[in-house]
């Protein structure tokens, strides 16, 4: 059943492909890349595939979309490696018994295309089953919280007050459904509105919105623009802002718009002002933008896995490994860690036994645990996971199989994984 194939989706590498370059081995040869642009699908949106078309679209969305760049500054930031063991021994339960976790994500069970652990500023773990570790692929809704941070970094600043109403900040939203909706509540997936993710229903909210940003299949009457749609938007309310939670993109689209409105700059300028420039990344990062330029703020983010992994140190301990910039303060962490809407609040499991706990969800982040774990997963899945009492982050990128009834979900092995290996106090 364990499969040694390292790229499932890129097809077979000719030896001729890479000859005279030892250190560098290419994603796919160019039969796979000429015959991947063709299966893309004509009567539908791109991402309506999965298995080994998923996987590759995934890793080739550069290609596929234009995209805004969030260059990279200054010298690449060293993330020595001290590879932890137990890591890759850690069990994995699967049909066939327990399997070694990095077994496990070569596996068929597995649709892993990478994973990386930085434990205390040290790569403890990585390992790219299905590309290579130069590859950008695509987070999804990782990208939510990127925005989160990005108003919370304002607001610190003082620039942004969540209090007031949206449109306060967006006058174009004046005569908009979102109207009078505090911006806190936005940022918490509570602003009342019926407009949560539908990817099928073409005539509903959601989906509209993505076919105005040019991350649905665009039918004849799509709207033009988001700007324009959410401008007008009219949409009953279902609930009182910041009472109930209901997740959507096009929440984490407003605050994009938000930023820009009080930056004076498009988003990825900013994320690259405020952020991307004190990672010491070893590469740009990029937002598809589909249409007009404008970035998929609530899905579209790419990067390198370990530059994203850079990115989570922010938020721990060793982010003085790569950065004098205070980019995410004290106060940032203590707020994450104490200020969440009670009514927002879920219920969990916790990673390998019966015990739930209280789990606030806030500022774009879908988990913001007791014990301090930080989390926000990408349909599909991916996901960055930190903690910063352990000085830990976790990044991993996965897909969906054609057989979807084979295949062991790549996020909740990595959230045990990292819990019971690291949550007595971040161990050696």
């Amino acid at each position: 059943m364990i499969s040694a194939i390292c790229l499932v989706a890129a097809g077979s590498i000719s030896s001729s492909a890479n000859a005279g370059a030892p250190g560098f081995q290419a994603a796919q040869d160019v039969g796979t890349l000429r015959r991947q642009h063709r299966r893309l699908p004509e009567d539908d949106i791109w991402w309506s595939v999965t298995g080994q078309d998923m996987a590759w679209n995934f890793k080739n969305l550069h290609q596929i979309f234009p995209t805004t760049i969030a260059p990279r500054f200054g010298a690449v930031s060293e993330l020595p490696s001290r590879p932890n063991s137990a890591i890759n021994l850690f069990p994995v339960a699967t049909p066939t018994g327990n399997l070694p976790f990095e077994t496990f994500i070569a596996s068929d069970y597995s649709t892993a295309l990478g994973v990386v652990i930085v434990h205390r500023g040290e790569i403890a773990f990585e390992m790219y089953p299905r590309m290579q570790d130069y590859e950008m692929p695509v987070y999804w809704s990782v990208a939510k919280a990127l925005v989160g941070t990005l108003v919370r970094i304002l607001e610190e600043r003082g620039e942004i007050d969540v209090s007031l109403s949206v449109e306060q900040y967006i006058p174009a939203l004046r005569e908009s459904s979102f109207a009078g909706i505090p911006v806190r509540a936005i940022l918490d997936m509570a602003s009342g509105l019926d407009c949560g993710d539908e990817y099928e229903d073409q005539d509903s909210c959601y989906y509209r919105y993505s076919m105005a940003i040019g991350d649905g299949y665009r039918t004849p009457n799509a709207p033009d623009n988001p700007y324009d749609f959410v401008a007008g938007l009219t949409t009953d309310p279902v609930a009182a802002p910041g009472e109930a939670y209901s997740y959507s993109g096009l929440n984490t689209f407003v605050l994009a718009w938000l930023i820009e409105e009080v930056a004076g700059l498009p988003l990825q300028d900013v994320f690259t002002q405020e952020i991307w420039q004190y990672l010491g990344a070893e590469s740009h990062a990029a937002f598809i933008a589909p249409r007009y330029g404008i970035p998929v703020s609530h899905g579209g983010f790419l990067a390198r896995m370990r530059d994203l992994a850079r990115l989570g140190m922010l938020f721990t301990p060793s982010r003085e490994r790569i950065t004098a910039h205070p980019v995410i303060s004290a106060h940032h962490l203590e707020f994450l860690g104490s200020a969440g809407n009670p009514k927002l609040r879920f219920s969990y499991r916790v990673p390998g036994s019966e015990e739930e706990v209280l789990v606030d969800t806030l500022y774009q982040w879908d988990g913001v645990y007791p014990n301090g774990t930080l989390i926000k997963e990408g349909w599909a899945g991916q996901g960055l996971i930190i903690n910063p009492n352990w000085d830990l982050v976790a990044v991993y990128t996965s897909y969906i199989k054609d057989d979807q009834a084979s295949e062991i979900a790549l996020g909740p092995v990595v959230w045990e994984l990292i819990h019971k290996l690291y949550a007595s106090d971040g161990a050696e």
